[in-house]
Formats: C-alpha cells, structure tokens, sequence
C-alpha cells in the first residue's frame, strides 16, 4: 500500500465545513475534499473489493505508482484492495458518497445500475482476449453517452474486461449431457445461462467459492481461468471445458465532487492513463491467465476439454435467445441496446485484425 499523507485539519477549516452539508458529510466519512487547486501535495483513496494478488489490484497499484511518476510526486494515492474501505456490494455508491474517491469493481455486481454494460458482458459464445475486450469496453465507455451507461454521476479513470468465464469441473464436461444437473456458482445475473445449459447456479461470492469447492458443496464454478492460481481453485477442480460463456466488465470510477476539485494538469494525466490501463491490464490479464492454465496443469493436473463442432453447436443454441432476450429487455428500457451491440462487434473485429 502506498504511504498515506494525513493533511491537517484547522479549527477555522472544520467552522467553515460545518457550514455546508456536503463538506460535513466529508469529514464523517473520513474523506474531506480540500481543493486540490491550491494544495501542494494530493492524496487520493483507492478501493477494490478482491485481494492485491488478483489482475485488477495489479492494475491499481501501478496507476497508482504511474500516477504518483507522471505528476512528479504531487499526487499520492493509498490503495485499499481486498475489500478493506468498500466490498463489492457498495462500491460505486461508497465512492459516489465520497467514502472513497475512486472504487474499481465488475458492473455485474450492480445490475440495476448499468443495465447496458451489463446487457453486453453477459453476451454469450463471443471468443475475445481481454486485451481487446479491455480495449473496447473503454471505447464504448467513451463513445457512448455517460446517461446512457449510468455514469453520469462519475468520472471514468479507466476500464476494461475479464476474459470471458469458463466452466470448471470436478468432473469431465463434453456435453450438455455431463453438465445436466451439476450445482455450479456463477457470479452475478448470469444464473440463466448456466440453466439454459442443464446446471444449477448457485450464488456464492469468492470467500465462500473456494470453500464450497473444498467440502464439495459444489460441482464446479463459471469464471475466467486466473482464479485457478490466484485463488487455488486448481486443488478442486481438475477440467475447463473450452466454451466462452459470459465476460465481466471492471470500471475504475472516481467521485465527481473529487474530479472537479483536481487541477487541470493532474486531469489531463489521469485522462493520458485511461486508455493505457485499459491495454495494460487486459495485456496483463491475457499472459497472467496463460501463466495460471500452465501452473494448474503442470501442479494439479488441470485438463482443459474442447468441445467438438457439433457440441458447440448444440451449446450455442441453447444460449442464442439469452443474448436476443437480453439486448430486447434493455432496448425495451429506452437504452441504445442494439446499437451499443452493433459498435461492439465492430469494435472487437477491429482490434483482432493482424
């Protein structure tokens, strides 16, 4: 964690805060928003609910130390993973209430407030490495409307993308036959895919996933194939059937009382850092996760299964009118469903030409 700077509060500072709502709401926080304008030095709290070993804490930690080089020591920035200031449940409203200025978590976890987002991650049997897909979410995030996206409250530092979530098995999965009836956890909305494909989802968070596996509680789970080594998910389950099933999208947002306050030059670095983070942590991410098949495959014995031509067939079919039903839903909302789903193709296309 970097060394946090503790700026001193005078008595006349904390009358004059008294005074206004918002600024008493920063001092019950923890959090008081000094005006960064005429401040020699500062400090920004960064949070993330997953502990410092995961890709995402990876990412924090060197924007943090890019921030910090780029700005000539001026801004420093404690970081806070693991769920030590906000979990996964208050994230975005803990950094919108100034707990933290800026939080980083998977938009999944708050459904109902990026209905959009969360309409394009959950698209099933899309191929992409999180290098582009980081890569295109953060296209999107600019191009698109902040109203649209549910933002309009934030300032978007960065984001990007998991490579899509696997399933992982204690026992062989070849076929929907296998699959039928297996009690797997799946994050987030995306119960219905794993219901569509024959299985039981199950809502567990990670904590609770590693043990789950353990006692056998659970058959498996759906995720992207880092925690096999991250959190030693290879100790239970020994296959990964080769089928993209639901990707999962991380924004780093910042409060927007906290970004107005910001110098412009310090702005206009967080602004140059955007999407190089992006590429940053989906090109981490990608020979992270060729790292974790490797490890748990030399360690534990890891097999990772390919479906035949007729098998994926018969998956994809089970799962096309998810992804109909979810771009209809959100349209029905009044949101650019299609066209968002249109831009993102191109743009994966893009990005995956030589």
């Amino acid at each position: 964690m970097t060394t946090k700077k503790t700026a001193t509060v005078t008595l006349s500072t904390i009358s004059r805060c008294l005074a206004g709502a918002a600024c008493l709401g920063g001092l019950l926080t923890g959090t008081l928003f000094v005006s960064s304008a005429t401040a020699s030095e500062i400090t920004l709290n960064y949070a993330f609910f997953a502990p410092a070993q995961t890709f995402p804490a990876v990412q924090m930690e060197h924007w943090a130390k890019e921030l910090r080089r780029r700005t000539d020591g001026r801004v420093t920035v404690n970081t806070f993973p693991g769920g030590t200031l906000l979990t996964a449940g208050n994230m975005y409203d803990g950094v919108q209430n100034g707990v933290a200025d800026i939080g980083l978590s998977v938009t999944s976890y708050e459904p109902n407030r990026f209905p959009l987002l969360n309409m394009a991650s959950g698209f099933t049997g899309i191929e992409v490495d999180s290098r582009t897909g980081s890569q295109v979410v953060y296209d999107l995030v600019k191009e698109f409307p902040a109203e649209d996206l549910g933002l309009e409250d934030f300032k978007v530092v960065t984001a990007f993308a998991i490579q899509p979530a696997y399933l992982h098995s204690r026992s062989p999965v070849r076929s929907l036959e296998d699959i039928r009836g297996m009690e797997l956890r799946v994050p987030g909305d995306n119960t219905d895919v794993v219901e569509a494909l024959g299985g039981v989802p199950v809502g567990l968070n990670q904590a609770e996933t590693g043990e789950a596996l353990q006692s056998g509680v659970i058959d498996g789970y759906v995720s992207s194939r880092e925690g096999l080594m991250d959190f030693q998910y290879a100790r239970s389950v020994k296959y990964v059937t080769d089928y993209p099933m639901t990707n999962a999208f991380l924004l780093a947002l910042m409060n927007r009382q906290r970004w107005e306050s910001l110098p412009e030059d310090v702005q206009q670095v967080i602004d140059e850092l955007g999407a190089e983070m992006a590429y940053f942590a989906g090109d981490y991410l990608d020979n992270h996760i060729e790292t974790s098949l490797a490890w748990a495959a030399e360690n534990h014995g890891v097999e990772t299964l390919t479906l035949s031509e007729e098998e994926a067939a018969r998956w994809a079919e089970k799962l096309e009118p998810i992804n109909e039903e979810r771009l209809a839903k959100v349209s029905e909302m009044g949101l650019p469903a299609y066209e968002f789903y249109s831009r993102m193709m191109e743009l994966i296309e893009s990005y995956q030409q030589p």
